[in-house]
């Protein structure tokens, strides 16, 4: 019997494979995106503590549509800024499982802009 899998169900045996081979350091955190149809979301990660350093997201930040290129952005740079103001200069990025294509790729270049390294 041929079994339907679905398009997120392929994304999260793709992230659990990435996330085997990484995982963020209080040195270097791992910066992890989600990214849903309306909205973004970036998380500065640190694994051995087990803690979520910073946040920012379309939908904390009080954009219209976190759906667009424009502002995942925006959310690159604030995670970046604000990562940056807590420190961490060095960080090694988690796509999710998504392709590095569009808004993950627009919130990567942002980040590293506003002063992130990875």
């Amino acid at each position: 019997m041929i079994t339907q899998t679905n398009r997120n169900e392929i994304r999260r045996r793709i992230h659990t494979r990435i996330r085997e081979k990484m995982s963020g350091t209080t040195e270097r955190p791992r910066l992890n995106v989600f990214r849903s149809l309306n909205h973004i979301y970036a998380q500065v990660i640190d694994d051995q503590k087990g803690e979520t350093i910073v946040s920012a997201s379309s939908l904390a930040s009080k954009l219209k549509t976190g759906g667009n290129v424009a502002s995942a952005k925006e959310i690159g740079k604030a995670v970046a800024e604000a990562a940056v103001a807590k420190g961490i200069k060095r960080v090694v990025f988690d796509r999710g499982g998504y392709l590095y294509h569009g808004r993950v790729k627009a919130l990567a270049d942002a980040a590293r802009e506003a002063g992130l390294e990875f």
